[in-house]
């Protein structure tokens, strides 16, 4: 028998913090764990709460992959600047939601292999990754009102950064997310197409009604000093969007161009293995039957490459980082460019 949200045990996480107590609060989400490196030991998630009176609640977070640096370092550095007096309402700050992950620069938990945004709405009786999950689910998000989950394409793959919403069913919760995401200030805003949604945070979120916006804001295993830039900016935005911070929403200088993605033609997955050599830049526009990518067989010399066409017009959003290509990655992502961004 299948247990439902309500008949779960509590969840084993505590926390260090009185998310109700105003002022600036440092602490810990622990989850106890017992391991043969420490019998009696906890995982140690940080968590800043900055409350200042009533108002909105917002719950930042990054680490959601532990490879993904963009998020990790742009709310470490506001959870030891953001004052109760700059805020209305409540900041929830979690710069490194699967710490495990985070801790070992990869981006699943070297504890039980898990990948904690494929494992929503979690179990808080599965593994180290569900536990984490089913705290925010249960916990954090019930107590949020907009949530803003920074990403990046981690050591795989190196993306346009944007902020992102997805299509609901609630047209008026889909534009409010719509309109974090374009305020969030990246040179892009898109609304984005996930190949299987069902255990996201996202979908976690979104489902007990929350605003939701999501970002990607580079890759390749690190950040740069532009991408940086962008996240920091971006979450200052998103508290000014929202309400919780006073000051003005401030776009990038060059405009923001609207992307969608309608569905999964927009990813180019490989069929085979090899070196992989892309022909076209993040960024660039493509044309449908455009030869986008060639892959190369390295186990023998005098073979053609196998040719990889463009499905669709647009512009490539998304790209494979390495090139040493298996079966199954994503090599490419294109996404339509639009005029307007609408629920």
């Amino acid at each position: 028998m299948t247990l439902q949200p309500n008949q779960l045990r509590p969840s084993p996480i505590s926390a260090t913090v009185d998310f109700d107590a105003d002022g600036v609060q440092h602490g810990f989400l622990k989850l106890p764990i017992s391991t043969d490196e420490s019998a009696w030991g906890a995982v140690m998630i940080p968590v800043t709460v900055v409350k200042n009176g009533e108002g909105p609640t917002a719950l930042l977070t990054g680490g959601n992959h532990g490879d993904e640096y963009e998020g990790i370092t742009s709310l470490l550095k506001l959870s030891s600047t953001l004052k109760a007096e700059d805020v209305t309402g409540r900041v929830i700050i979690v710069p490194c939601m699967n710490t495990p992950a985070v801790m070992a620069g990869k981006r699943t938990s070297p504890m039980d292999k898990g990948n904690l945004n494929r494992s929503f709405p979690g179990d808080p009786n599965g593994m180290v990754t569900s536990q984490i999950a089913d705290y925010f689910t249960r916990v954090l998000v019930p107590m949020s009102d907009v949530v803003l989950d920074l990403h990046s394409g981690g050591r795989t793959l190196d993306i346009l950064p944007f902020g992102a919403s997805h299509v609901l069913d609630d047209k008026k919760q889909q534009q409010a997310a719509l309109e974090g995401a374009k305020a969030f200030g990246a040179p892009y805003a898109m609304v984005m197409f996930e190949l299987d949604a069902e255990k996201l945070f996202d979908t976690a979120c979104e489902r007990q009604g929350k605003v939701f916006v999501a970002t990607e804001l580079g890759g390749g295993g690190t950040s740069t000093p532009l991408s940086i830039a962008i996240a920091e900016r971006g979450v200052r935005n998103f508290l000014i969007h929202y309400g919780l911070v006073a000051g003005e929403v401030e776009m990038p200088e060059g405009g923001q161009m609207y992307l969608d993605m309608p569905d999964a033609r927009c990813y180019v997955q490989s069929q085979h293995s090899g070196v992989l050599e892309l022909l076209v830049a993040l960024g660039d526009e493509v044309k449908k039957g455009q030869t986008i990518a060639y892959v190369y067989d390295m186990t023998r010399s005098g073979t053609a490459p196998v040719a990889y066409k463009a499905e669709r017009d647009g512009i490539l959003m998304a790209r494979r980082a390495p090139s040493l290509i298996n079966m199954g990655d994503t090599l490419a992502v294109i996404a339509d460019v639009v005029e307007r961004l609408e629920a």
